[in-house]
């Protein structure tokens, strides 16, 4: 397993907020975050978020006034919520994290009518949407400065 400098503690923790992120889903036979490839593949994944994710972990055990993985369900779900409104850039560096690797999972990519591969050199088709939902992003000013 990688080297990812998380305390046994921290690890728990993040395997038990990773199960409340994604909970298993047995109506379309898929894992949860915490299943054992996808949490092997998470903490294989947090070098360049390693600080944020403590910075989380941190502040996460803190709500919980201790081990996060410790609380019983319903006290997990109030500590989740709080986190989700109080945890910041910290929070959603872990919540990319867990994001990215769960859907690299083939049961996970099956599940969603996906062949398990890379979308290169095949591609994939992307249907069309409501291109319109983007008129208020053109509409903002420039937010950079233009390089001639």
């Amino acid at each position: 397993m990688p080297n990812h400098h998380l305390t046994a503690e921290q690890i728990r923790d993040l395997r038990a907020l990773a199960g409340t992120i994604i909970p298993p889903g047995p109506t379309y036979g898929v894992p949860g975050a915490d299943d054992e490839l996808i949490f092997k593949d998470i903490l294989g994944s947090l070098e360049r978020d390693h600080d944020d994710i403590c910075r989380a972990l941190a502040h996460l055990a803190t709500l919980a006034d201790g081990a996060f993985a410790d609380l019983g369900p319903e006290r997990r779900t109030e500590v989740a919520a709080a986190f989700r409104e109080t945890g910041g850039a910290p929070l959603a560096a872990l919540v990319r994290v867990v994001l990215l690797c769960y859907y690299r999972d083939d049961r996970v990519m099956r599940s969603l009518g996906q062949e398990p591969r890379a979308p290169f050199p095949k591609g994939h088709v992307v249907e069309q949407g409501d291109w319109s939902l983007l008129d208020p992003v053109r509409a903002r000013p420039r937010m950079y400065r233009v390089v001639e």
